[in-house]
């Protein structure tokens, strides 16, 4: 089963409801352990109520092929919408899950999982579909108690009374024991800990059945090949009153971290086609106990009997299943989605390169990633620009203190989402993003950070605590605004104030709206502009004057610091050349509108002998800065200055007014 929680700390995008589904099933049975097919899931998880994916059934090479292409033509901008929809119009068969995947997850998908079937599947899907039709929700309505987020908010101080009050709330009959959780007569947590050679010791164990010959067969192979994964033994309370010395319970917890441990795993399969197939994360109850001679010698004469029957079963089932060879009907796909990675994987999984080592290793990082995925060149570039600015932003708020990836999502959702207003290749780049769910009000304040395992670990700093709005996001409106211009003589600053300052309601708040234009100021501009701010700090101030190098920056950072305001950024909408965030196309645009101005207050108009120069001396200001997109001078900025701390958003408007 999957558990999609909001409650456990942050993965691709917090889920609107919290929710699980079933997405294998296997038995056990006689012999090696089979994956049920997928219409045997779906009739499984019918008849018992339990919560299912999405399915989609491609019995043709034409809806197959179709699939395929539908994944390359959607893998980078595709989000859960435009992907159902899709899939829809092209497979044979289409299961919708028990859950809209919009309504309880959101619009960010995680990926898609492509299984190799039999021929038979779309009749047996059919059948399946005919005779168990999808759950009544009869008494859908009923009042079950408290939700997962209002049982874990009303006791966020303490973990340990966040999973009593969960176990409490399940009911004894679903979950009469808590000693698996609290240990024994009040003995601690900690106390649960077995030793770690209970794992040695069972590898050499004599085993008493199949199944334990398969496990030591199973995790002896991992722990020669040095796998990737943990086990983890904690003693059994559920049987504490029969343990001894001779008698030892424990549950054994086998937890595979990385995905590159199943394809080794898989090569080993091929080689030995008797091993038990690998999952996840999975346990087992392990009971190690001494045995007289004359018991012992039953154990051996019983397993071997079952093992000669098991590998007869075996020998019989070697054919082929359903028209596939065994590893075949095992063989799935993952397939995920861009927009996915890029929280999950770039950002979150990214953060403690981009703390420890810095910006040039966490781009090293994500470029190497997006190399491995195979990342078209034109996503690679906005990817770069927008990784690079969230490098920026994230340091600069959280200094030396790494953000925690648990709650990553509350400083990179808000971030997002504003990136994302600055344009539709952005919006596509980022996929959906704004529809943040607040964790902070039901996750456990703990006094430590978990380890990969899921372990508690001191923590070795914290970070500062993250509000429920950022800097990226509204700004409040008891504060102020400067609006400021990073640009050239020409770039229409004066026409866009004056009609910010003749439209109706000004910028949608009650705050004045101030503007100084610089031409008609005598005097040091700046200072002037940080004496009215000090009149009053609340209002928006037009600085209608360019601001075209680091020293003007760091005064318009000095007030919004005195003044407690925010910064805004006004940049033309170029693409720049490779050392100028301006291109000369939009310096000819500037020239042209200069030379066409009569009786300009700062006398640059056509009648001025040197207008050209003036405008070229400007330009060459910026050069030099190696800013190829406007949004590389908003990262210039931020460079510079802690105008991070201050600035709102980035705006950009069109070079021709």
């Amino acid at each position: 089963m999957e558990l999609v929680t909001a409650v456990l700390g942050d993965h691709g995008q917090r889920p609107k409801d919290d929710y699980a589904v079933v997405t294998a099933v296997t038995e056990l049975g006689h012999g090696k352990p089979q994956f049920y097919s997928t219409p045997e899931v779906i009739s499984f998880c019918r008849k018992w109520r339990l919560p299912t994916n999405h399915v989609w059934l491609f019995s043709t090479r034409k809806s197959a092929t179709s699939f395929f292409a539908a994944y390359d033509a959607l893998c980078e901008e595709g989000t859960a919408t435009p992907v159902c929809k899709a899939l829809d119009e092209i497979a044979d068969i289409s299961v919708p899950g028990s859950k809209d995947h919009v309504m309880v997850q959101g619009e960010i998908l995680e990926g898609l999982v492509a299984r190799i079937v039999s021929r038979e599947s779309s009749v047996q899907m059919e059948e399946v579909l005919r005779n168990f039709p999808i759950p009544s929700l009869d008494g859908g309505d009923s009042d079950l108690g408290p939700s997962l987020r209002d049982i874990c908010a009303a006791n966020r101080s303490d973990e340990k009374q966040q999973i009593k009050s969960l176990l409490e709330n399940v009911g004894s009959s679903m979950c009469p024991d808590h000693r698996d959780w609290f240990g024994y007569s009040g003995l601690e947590a900690q106390s649960r800990n077995a030793d770690k050679s209970v794992v040695t010791h069972f590898l050499q164990a004599h085993p008493t059945d199949y199944a334990t010959k398969k496990l030591q067969e199973m995790i002896g192979l991992m722990k020669r090949k040095n796998f990737s994964a943990s086990f983890k033994s904690y003693w059994n309370y559920q049987k504490v009153d029969s343990l001894s010395n001779d008698n030892l319970c424990y549950k054994m917890v086998i937890h595979v971290y990385s995905d590159s441990v199943f394809r080794r795993y898989q090569q080993e399969m091929r080689k030995n086609q008797e091993l038990w197939p690998l999952y996840r994360g999975f346990f087992v109850d392990v009971n190690l106990f001494k045995a007289n001679n004359k018991k012992a010698a039953e154990l051996s004469k019983d397993s071997n009997t079952l093992l000669r029957n098991i590998n007869g079963a075996l020998d019989s089932s070697l054919s082929s299943k359903d028209g596939l060879a065994d590893e075949d009907s095992n063989l799935m796909v993952k397939l995920k989605f861009l927009t996915y990675k890029i929280r999950t994987f770039l950002i979150r999984n990214g953060l403690s390169t981009l703390f420890k080592d810095g910006p040039s290793a966490y781009r090293t990082y994500y470029l190497r990633q997006m190399k491995i995925w195979g990342t078209s060149a034109s996503k690679q570039k906005e990817l770069t620009k927008m990784l690079d600015e969230w490098a920026v932003y994230i340091r600069r708020k959280y200094q030396n203190k790494q953000l925690p990836s648990s709650t990553y999502l509350s400083e990179a959702e808000p971030f997002l989402e504003q990136y994302a207003k600055r344009s539709p290749a952005n919006q596509a780049l980022i996929g959906a993003a704004g529809d943040l769910v607040q964790t902070e009000n039901f996750l456990a304040i703990l006094d430590a950070q978990r380890d990969e395992e899921g372990d508690l670990q001191p923590e070795r700093g914290t970070a500062p605590s993250s509000p429920t709005s950022t800097s990226l996001d509204v700004v409040s409106k008891t504060e102020g605004l400067i609006v400021f211009f990073p640009g050239i003589p020409g770039c229409a600053k004066s026409a866009l104030c004056e009609q910010i300052l003749n439209t109706p309601g000004g910028l949608g708040d009650n705050r004045p709206l101030h503007s100084l234009m610089g031409d008609r100021t005598k005097g040091r501009y700046w200072q002037k502009v940080a004496d009215e701010r000090k009149k009053k700090p609340f209002r928006i101030t037009l600085a209608d004057k360019n601001a075209p190098n680091e020293e003007v920056w760091r005064q318009i950072e000095d007030m919004c610091g005195m003044t407690k305001a925010a910064a805004v950024p006004v940049i033309p909408d170029s693409e720049g050349t490779d050392s100028n965030p301006f291109s000369l196309e939009a310096l000819a645009v500037f020239m042209f509108r200069v030379l066409q101005r009569v009786n300009h207050p700062g006398n640059l108009d056509k009648a001025s002998p040197n207008a050209g120069y003036i405008l070229l001396m400007f330009y060459n200001l910026y050069d030099g800065k190696v800013c190829t997109f406007n949004e590389k001078l908003f990262q210039l900025l931020l460079e510079y200055t802690k105008l991070s701390m201050f600035i709102n958003k980035l705006i950009s408007v069109p070079k021709r007014i």
